[in-house]
């Protein structure tokens, strides 16, 4: 690598950094483009399993950070990336025998359903003193792990972290304010990041040293995106907002993608 792929590789890491740390989402999403169209790595495999892993410490690291400051909720975090991660076993599978370019439309869709939904619903508000535990589970289970099961089927299914579908998962299911459901998504997204970076650095798919440089700036701006998601969510709805925008910007691009093709 060159000098100044270093420096674009460093300046990836932070923008993915920042967006898992301002809404728990976003990591996959940035990181392939970056690394195939910014960066310069011309294997798609390399691409996808050095952000993967990239990724996957990206989201700890900001797990971490929000877990700092309170806003984790362990058990229901636990929970959900258990059932995620069989979830997107399935979808992955299925994935490789089904053609995903109509799926990826509706996929696109949804997205923006579910941004414009969480502008209206004012997430902030939620009940902050939800928690997993052996009085809570009857009530919780039931509702996460069916939610969590669909979020990472379609994670599995698409081939993406699933931030953007944790989050709303989160919150539907257990009634969490978006500020705990941001920092207690990253604990699936670890999960399935990791999952994916451990299938491709066995087939020798990783590029360490990217993965290196993708991290340090994802340290950097994970500690900015954490510290704006907290800002925001001191200013109702100022962070429901900002997700929901996010979200829907991403949705159209997924749409785009999926039509493409056919234009």
């Amino acid at each position: 690598m060159t000098l100044l792929q270093d420096i674009l590789t460093l300046i990836s890491g932070g923008l993915v950094g920042f967006s898992l740390g301002l809404i728990g989402g976003g990591g996959s999403v940035l990181a392939v483009p970056l690394l195939v169209y910014v960066v310069g790595v011309t294997d798609p495999h390399i691409a996808i399993g050095t952000s993967a892993l990239a990724v996957a410490a990206n989201a700890l690291f900001g797990l971490f950070t929000h877990w700092r400051h309170g806003a984790v909720k362990t058990g229901c975090a636990i929970a959900f990336a258990v059932f995620g991660v069989l979830g997107a076993a399935i979808g992955s599978t299925v994935g490789k025998m089904v053609d995903g370019a109509y799926l990826l439309t509706l996929f696109g869709v949804a997205m923006i359903a579910i941004g414009a939904s969480m502008a209206r619903r004012r997430a902030e508000i939620g009940d902050n003193a939800v928690r997993l535990d052996w009085q809570s589970a009857p009530r919780l289970l039931p509702w996460i792990a069916p939610t969590a099961l669909a979020v990472g089927f379609m994670a599995g299914f698409f081939g993406i972290g699933g931030g953007f579908l944790i989050v709303p998962g989160l919150v539907f299911s257990t009634g969490m304010p978006l500020l705990n459901a941001v920092g207690s998504s990253l604990m699936s997204v670890t999960a399935f990041g990791a999952t994916t970076a451990g299938n491709y650095a066995l087939s020798g798919f990783v590029d360490w040293q990217i993965a290196a440089f993708l991290l340090l700036g994802g340290v950097v701006g994970g500690i900015a995106g954490v510290r704006l998601s907290r800002h925001l969510a001191a200013k109702q709805p100022a962070l429901s907002y900002a997700f929901a925008g996010i979200v829907v910007v991403v949705g159209l691009y997924v749409v785009w993608r999926g039509i493409e093709p056919f234009l």
